[in-house]
């Protein structure tokens, strides 16, 4: 083995004794995934679902018989404790998600924020007047010469103008890489931790 090898191994296993003799890293890559336990969780659920529904169709149309399996305790109570270790896992992913979802909202308002006080930086750093921090923005929205001039109430050749002064005090030659200046500057920085 060369001493890189080992390396990273030992790098991967982070120093740490594995247990059954296994490297740290093979129990981690042979590891079912989250979403293989959440199936295999759907299936037992599922198992248990069909179970109890035969137990109330003999019940119902079949009183007269005898189901050993679906008049064993021992099984309902399988089933059941099965039903609530997948209903506390589900509660756990839900939560789970809940709390990946509010930190993406929070991540997409700190995003949303920082675009705002961008836009303000870059139109005080060119001397934009409001008129063409307007047009701007709606270039940036992606309208149309026309669809901003009907927004604004004012003549197509107006926008044209304030469009190409725009570009003249940004430094670009058109919509698109005044967008990308902006994205540029957005995915320079990490806004928010993960």
């Amino acid at each position: 083995m060369t001493k890189t090898t080992q390396t990273t191994k030992l790098r991967r296993s982070h120093g740490r004794p594995a247990p059954f003799g296994r490297p740290l890293h093979y129990m981690e890559d042979h590891m079912p995934t989250r979403r293989t336990i959440l199936w295999a969780l759907f299936t037992l659920q599922a198992l248990c679902c069909a179970y109890f529904l035969a137990d109330i169709f003999f019940d119902l149309v079949l009183p007269a018989q005898t189901n050993t399996l679906a008049d064993s305790d021992a099984i309902e109570a399988i089933v059941t404790i099965a039903l609530f270790f997948g209903l506390a896992f589900t509660g756990s992913e839900l939560r789970r998600m809940m709390r990946r979802e509010d930190r993406i909202n929070d991540q997409l308002k700190v995003a949303s924020g920082a675009f705002a006080d961008l836009l303000e930086v870059r139109f005080d750093e060119w001397g934009l007047t409001e008129a063409e921090r307007a047009v701007a923005v709606l270039a940036l929205k992606g309208y149309s010469v026309a669809e901003m001039a009907e927004l604004r109430t004012t003549a197509q050749g107006t926008i044209k103008a304030q469009c190409a002064a725009l570009y003249r005090k940004a430094d670009v030659s058109g919509r698109l890489q005044l967008l990308s200046l902006f994205l540029d500057d957005l995915m320079a920085d990490t806004l928010m931790p993960a």
